[in-house]
């Protein structure tokens, strides 16, 4: 009950927050103006998630007042101030900009004093550091790649947060399930203002929390022994997605580096997709890859290597899905081509 009572709450603040922060937003002058990774042709109101980082630390501190995370309460102190500190960098970029040497300077920074912290405290090896601090730093910024069409961030964070709800209730891991639960319900309230008429965008300081709280709560989930599997199938579509693309686009001799719409959730759109079908293949081989991977976290080997399979035939499917989809209708135009 504690749980799904700071899950409403958060629920209801991510829901009505925006009422407040839109016109702030507004007086701010903060607005997206479409670039060449844009999937949109107008400028929109961006930064909307200053109103999802409120909801989220309301939800963190109703979790520990309803007393839903009863131990390790330092762990969920210490990944809520990871996420604060990643939104407040993407704040700025949202104001004024940074560099990209400043902008992983920062993320570096944040993630390898967070993960110290989380080392620390779960009594693990700082050989581990190097690894915690890149994977918190990349996802960040994964996150923020992939926030390019309407949709695809709420149902990635609705996704994400509840796949760590429930592995926190299966490891056991109070902090966990509280964190997942907040992220999942921070980003519900998020979607109907994005997917409104008058669509508003997360900015950098929403896809910069987004990315935060998934590789915060995996990386304190892995340190504190949850299993890798429950950890890492909420993140493997975007990871392949930005690397697929990344690959790609150094093979063609492009600068990886430059702005750019060429993932594949990108070119679904391109090939006839709207924002919300390309959101949703996404999230349901999110889905359908976190399923395979639950169950091979205590599946028997022959199983284990079933879900595998599964889970690279979903992800290899979806990389290759905008050249099939467009080989398909090529074909399909051939054959209703009238005879002479």
């Amino acid at each position: 009950m504690p749980l799904a009572v700071a899950a409403g709450i958060t629920l209801l603040a991510s829901l009505l927050l925006p009422f407040a922060v839109k016109p702030w937003l507004v007086r701010m002058g903060v607005v997206d103006v479409p670039s060449a990774r844009s999937s949109h042709h107008k400028a929109t109101i961006r930064g909307m998630g200053v109103a999802t980082a409120l909801a989220t630390a309301t939800g963190y501190l109703a979790a520990v007042m309803l007393g839903v995370v009863t131990v390790d309460r330092s762990v969920f102190a210490v990944v809520l101030a990871i996420i604060a500190a990643c939104s407040a960098v993407g704040w700025i970029e949202d104001l004024r900009g940074l560099s990209i040497r400043g902008r992983a300077a920062a993320q570096l920074g944040i993630g390898a004093a967070g993960s110290a912290a989380l080392i620390a405290l779960t009594g693990q090896s700082f050989w581990w550091l190097p690894l915690a601090a890149v994977a918190i730093a990349a996802y960040v910024n994964i996150a923020n790649f992939m926030d390019g069409i309407n949709g695809i961030s709420g149902l990635h964070g609705v996704t994400a947060g509840s796949a760590y709800a429930v592995a926190g209730l299966l490891a056991d891991q109070p902090w966990l399930t509280a964190g997942g639960a907040v992220l999942s319900m921070s980003f519900l309230g998020f979607l109907p203002w994005n997917l409104s008429r008058g669509a508003v965008f997360l900015g950098d300081v929403g896809s910069y929390l987004l990315g935060a709280s998934i590789a915060a709560l995996a990386v304190a989930g892995f340190l504190s022994g949850v299993y890798v599997e429950y950890l890492l199938t909420p993140i493997l579509v975007y990871a392949a997605d930005t690397g697929y693309t990344l690959l790609r686009r150094i093979k063609a001799g492009e600068r990886w580096y430059a702005s750019h719409r060429e993932h594949v959730y990108q070119r679904l759109n391109d090939v006839g997709f709207t924002h919300l079908q390309s959101a949703a293949l996404v999230t349901v081989c999110t889905a359908a890859v976190i399923v395979l991977g639950f169950i091979a976290a205590t599946a028997p080997l022959p199983a284990v290597a079933l879900c595998v399979a599964g889970s690279l035939l979903i992800l290899v499917l979806y990389l290759a899905s905008p050249d099939l989809i467009r080989r398909f209708r090529r074909r399909s135009k051939v054959t209703r081509l009238p005879v002479a």
